[in-house]
């Protein structure tokens, strides 16, 4: 049975990285994030066009942790503190047993296996904790860092392709129990 709730806030730590909830206190590094042209590339959203932009979305985001609609960490490198990415899980369906992840990562640490890193936390918080039983990733058919991301991670590539978004390629990871994430 799926169990959604993000009170207190599910703080997740990997061997190198923390992943915590947004603050204000982020404005400035969302705001680098989400206006960076790299970035957005393959993400089909506006970017952030100032600092009010990012404190609006920090507020967004963390309005929805509170009803639980989705749960999104900021993932920072433990020994420093500093913001390399974000990290979520949304679209939740209890009828279908599902949720959909997705990410982003500053470019100057792409590469270092930091996002596989964090998102096998988020797998296992999404199955062990919340209980789901399938956790979907859309990306970018040109996006092949992600691409290779998700590979890695053992998710498998849709045959069919979203009608509403041809540009993009879906990805599903099942739940099992004897498939441990490496």
């Amino acid at each position: 049975m799926v169990n959604i709730n993000f009170s207190p806030f599910p703080i997740l730590t990997t061997e190198r990285l923390t992943l915590r909830q947004l603050s204000a206190n982020d404005g400035q590094t969302i705001f680098a994030l989400r206006s960076d042209p790299a970035i957005n590339k393959y993400l089909g959203r506006q970017p952030s066009k100032t600092l009010e932009d990012a404190l609006n979305f920090i507020t967004s985001v963390n309005e929805n942790i509170q009803q639980n609609n989705s749960v999104y960490w900021v993932i920072t490198l433990t020994d420093t503190k500093n913001v390399v990415g974000t990290i979520c899980l949304f679209d939740f369906s209890i009828e279908k047993n599902s949720c959909e992840i997705g990410y982003e990562l500053m470019t100057k640490f792409q590469g270092q296996g930091m996002m596989k890193e964090a998102a096998a936390a988020v797998i296992d918080f999404a199955f062990e904790t919340l209980q789901f039983q399938k956790i979907i990733a859309f990306t970018h058919n040109d996006n092949r860092n992600s691409t290779k991301l998700l590979e890695k991670l053992n998710f498998t590539k849709s045959v069919a392709a979203d009608q509403e978004m041809p540009d993009f390629t879906i990805f599903t990871l099942t739940n099992s129990p004897n498939k441990k994430q490496d």
